[in-house]
């Protein structure tokens, strides 16, 4: 008999850790989606329940024109070779070539309502732990990709997609019910093309969820509220080298000037009106001691706890870098390379899956609501739905981690895979009898 993807939760789990990939080169994970997509339709249509009724891959899922934070080609075409040598799907990879990565899947049911869920996919950039006391070592599914891991629990989040479609191909659920298997979301690209696509039309609900952060298993918050708004950034201040020796004087200096220009970004005013951020995360200049360096490139964010707050911030560090450029005579690029507003779970909906994880076995602490404190581009998706008049909420589904979230020890507890699956499908059966 074959397994269901219920019945083999970790090991699908554990797959997808093994294989984590960067935004929009998400080709190999991509190609394990549809498989496990495939597996779901098959089993379905054999038990006469019915298949997915569309499996969506690269542009057809998304507006390939609103993409953001797109690699250039060459670190494009490296993943692409990648997935390729590793054994992915000549069909998907053709699909997906350019980095248009991501599947959306649909269920048709009849008149009910259209349920959509939002799942992300990418991994990041963190050297998995490799000693006996992390799980995925010693059991033999750490990440075989040096440098990158799924330290974010994305793995888990495709994991209870696959499931939560699953089960709702085995009811006699009776309405339209879509799966986003969103890429890109660390560098917040893949949000916004699928929320201007097709598939993102007419839902009347909008579900997302994230495991852990910070919440044990056997807790499930109903709706987070308080997610910053974000602006990811590029910058580069260009001056013109000379000898640092014989005629420094004849340079323009762009370390002196992104020196001020970072000192300064950290001084920008915090608002009165709410929660504001800064960061400095990345710094290249310079090619040798006697050299006065004649570029320096940053990669920067702010943050707000609305998305006019993090307006203002982004507006206050392109001034500061302006300022900083001009007083040492260097030129400022800078580039705003992707964005996610603030948007907040619905009271209504949260109210809803509160009460049925409240319900479900493996909850034994069910939050209405909490502050989120970090940002998500699934708010593309859910000021979409709120927008044309639905409602949408994000859950998070506590799970034991032994490290943080972006760290190398970081794993979840499996657990909480199920106890997600569970939830999210209630709710979707459940959106069938009411009216919000």
């Amino acid at each position: 008999m074959t397994r269901t993807v219920r019945d083999n939760l970790r090991a699908i789990r554990r797959r997808f850790h093994r294989y984590p990939e960067p935004g929009w080169r998400e080709f190999y994970t991509t190609s394990l989606l549809v498989d496990e997509l495939e597996g779901i339709d098959a089993r379905s249509e054999a038990a006469g329940t019915g298949g997915i009724d569309e499996i969506a891959v690269g542009p057809a899922a998304m507006d390939p024109d609103a993409r953001m934070a797109v690699p250039d080609d060459e670190s494009l075409e490296t993943w692409f070779t990648r997935a390729r040598e590793r054994g992915a799907r000549e069909d998907v990879l053709e699909a997906t070539r350019g980095g248009y990565t991501g599947v959306v899947a649909r269920v048709s049911r009849g008149d009910g309502p259209s349920v959509g869920l939002r799942v992300d996919i990418d991994g990041l950039f963190v050297e998995e732990a490799e000693d006996e006391d992390h799980e995925p070592a010693s059991e033999g599914f750490r990440s075989e990709h040096e440098g990158l891991m799924h330290a974010c629990g994305h793995d888990a989040h495709m994991t209870i997609g696959l499931a939560v479609l699953e089960g709702v191909l085995e009811s006699d659920f009776g309405g339209t019910f879509t799966v986003f298997f969103q890429p890109a979301e660390e560098e917040a690209g893949g949000g916004k093309p699928m929320a201007e696509g097709p598939y993102a039309d007419e839902l009347d609900y909008l579900l997302a969820v994230h495991v852990g952060l910070g919440h044990p298993t056997g807790r499930v918050v109903a709706g987070i509220v308080k997610p910053l708004a974000m602006s990811h950034v590029e910058a580069s201040i260009l001056g013109e080298s000379a000898h640092a020796g014989k005629e420094p004087n004849e340079g323009r200096n762009a370390i002196q000037a992104v020196a001020t220009a970072v000192q300064n970004a950290y001084g920008i005013p915090r608002h009165g009106d709410g929660m504001t951020r800064v960061n400095v995360g990345q710094i290249e200049a310079g090619t040798a001691s006697n050299v006065i360096a004649e570029r320096a490139d940053v990669v920067a964010e702010a943050r707000g706890e609305t998305t006019e707050l993090m307006e203002y911030m982004k507006g206050e560090l392109r001034r500061t870098f302006e300022s900083a450029a001009s007083m040492h005579g260097c030129e400022l690029e800078f580039e705003v390379v992707s964005e996610s507003p603030r948007a907040d779970s619905d009271e209504a909906l949260v109210e809803l899956v509160y009460d049925v994880a409240a319900e479900t076995d493996g909850v034994d602490e069910p939050i209405r609501t909490a502050p989120f404190g970090a940002s998500e581009d699934a708010t593309f998706l859910m000021r979409r739905v709120q927008e044309s008049g639905g409602f949408a909420a994000y859950l998070i589904v506590g799970t034991d981690h032994p490290d943080s979230h972006h760290r190398p020890h970081f794993d979840v507890d499996e657990r909480s895979l199920e106890i997600a699956a569970d939830v999210l499908i209630g709710a979707t059966r459940r959106l069938e009898d009411v009216q919000l």
